[in-house]
């Protein structure tokens, strides 16, 4: 990858012709943890960009879902199955860079990674705990059961279906276009 090429791309595509200090930053956390993992496939790194670049509405930061679930059932003190919950007193709506939400989700990715999200859901809005659920989540499949190897193999790129790692097919047409940006970024030389 030709970082130079790669940003002077993407900013001029995604960004508008400028990129902020915090949206390099969180690209640059992302780039470093893809690295660390030795994951060796532009296309997943893309895919993964792409997510965080809609769910963190351009930011490339961890964030907290705009509204707080407030229209959701996952804003209320409910678990998946709509039972209800008093302990913690918190709501678990999106944050992060990939928006995690409902409690059973913060609850199992916190003992996934020893964290915990259950009492400090917040933890979701630092870079460094972000950029391990974003990937553990998308790379593990964690999320939906379904995760980056089901539609990105040797013979397959299916960046519209990939969107089942995260919400269903909300947005896939969206947000395969992000990956074709940032793919196409990727591979420049």
């Amino acid at each position: 990858m030709n970082q130079r090429s790669f940003y002077d791309s993407i900013r001029e595509t995604l960004f508008k012709g400028s990129i902020s200090s915090d949206q390099f930053r969180g690209i640059d956390a992302i780039l470093e943890r893809y690295h660390e993992l030795c994951i060796n496939d532009v296309r997943k790194l893309a895919y993964i960009l792409a997510t965080v670049y809609h769910e963190s509405a351009k930011t490339m930061q961890p964030i907290e879902e705009y509204g707080k679930g407030a229209k959701y059932d996952y804003g209320k003190k409910l678990r998946m199955n709509r039972t209800a919950y008093s302990v913690p007193d918190k709501i678990y709506y999106g944050r992060g860079l990939v928006q995690l939400t409902w409690y059973d989700n913060y609850k199992a990715m916190g003992k996934i990674l020893n964290l915990p999200l259950l009492e400090q859901p917040e933890l979701l809005l630092n870079m460094e705990v972000s950029v391990k659920v974003l990937f553990n989540g998308m790379m593990e499949g964690r999320f939906t059961g379904k995760s980056l190897k089901d539609y990105f193999t040797s013979d397959k790129t299916d960046a519209f279906n990939a969107r089942k790692i995260i919400n269903g097919l909300d947005k896939a047409t969206t947000i395969q276009g992000y990956f074709n940006v940032f793919y196409g970024a990727l591979i420049l030389k």
